[in-house]
């Protein structure tokens, strides 16, 4: 029986672990090597990393880090940042990676997502668009760790996506990144009913209800986040943390 995933996203940045609000202010939050390490022992259902500079900077995939992270790994990864062909997603994927995230590209070359899933397969291909709501109402996509606005409606692009080979989307809420006080619904409400593909989450949550809520409306959904997994108590002590099986099977107990 397929189940809700609650999924761990990274952010790595000068080859550190950090944490945004609203994609500013990086806070150093650990080593990535170490996270991993954990969350093994935290038996999470997947976790995801996104290199912050990569693309900003013109950077290559860090490869050396890459497979360091995979090697650690006894979790399915996913990967994301700088990745613009063919070659080196295959690259990625020979160092161990289960799923490849691409963002930017696919706004300049859509074409990218058919290429790579004739390659590897739809289900290792993720697609991640960060969108921020617009000041007149709707939403946009955002590129460039939320710098460069696209003018594209992100519930048309899935659409597209979605046809182009995709099989995974992940929608990121910028005005809602490390906020903790709750997810998109209505973001995340318009997507969800504009694509057959499995969907995940990110941006907000700031507690297991969060999560919750999502997967009580949505069911067998993705719900990734950041800061909650990071950071712990009222001050944001840096933590690492993720649910037990019991209080899973809480958040599960609707599709159980």
């Amino acid at each position: 029986m397929l189940r809700p995933r609650i999924i761990p996203s990274l952010l790595l940045h000068n080859k550190g672990l950090v944490k945004t609000v609203n994609f500013k202010s990086p806070k150093y939050v650990g080593d990535p090597i170490n996270a991993v390490r954990i969350f093994n022992e935290k038996e999470v259902d997947e976790l995801a990393f996104f290199d912050i500079d990569a693309t900003v900077l013109g950077n290559e995939p860090d490869y050396i880090l890459i497979e360091k992270l995979a090697n650690q790994s006894r979790m399915p990864l996913c990967y994301g940042g700088g990745v613009k062909t063919v070659e080196q997603a295959q690259k990625i994927f020979g160092l161990g990676i289960e799923k490849i995230a691409l963002s930017s590209i696919v706004i300049q070359n859509p074409q990218i997502v058919s290429q790579i899933a004739e390659r590897v397969g739809s289900q290792s291909v993720i697609v991640v668009l960060d969108v921020k709501k617009k000041l007149m109402g709707g939403y946009e996509v955002f590129t460039h760790n939320g710098k460069k606005a696209t003018g594209i409606n992100p519930i048309a692009l899935v659409s597209e996506l979605e046809k182009h080979g995709a099989g995974e989307i992940i929608i990121n809420s910028i005005d809602q990144d490390g906020v903790m006080k709750g997810f998109d619904l209505n973001l995340i409400e318009k997507i969800a009913s504009s694509i057959s593909l499995p969907l995940t989450v990110l941006g907000g949550a700031g507690s297991l209800l969060d999560i919750e809520k999502v997967i009580s409306k949505h069911g067998v959904i993705g719900v990734a986040a950041g800061s909650l997994f990071v950071f712990k108590g009222p001050y944001k002590a840096v933590l690492i943390n993720y649910p037990t099986q019991l209080e899973k099977n809480e958040i599960f107990k609707i599709n159980i």
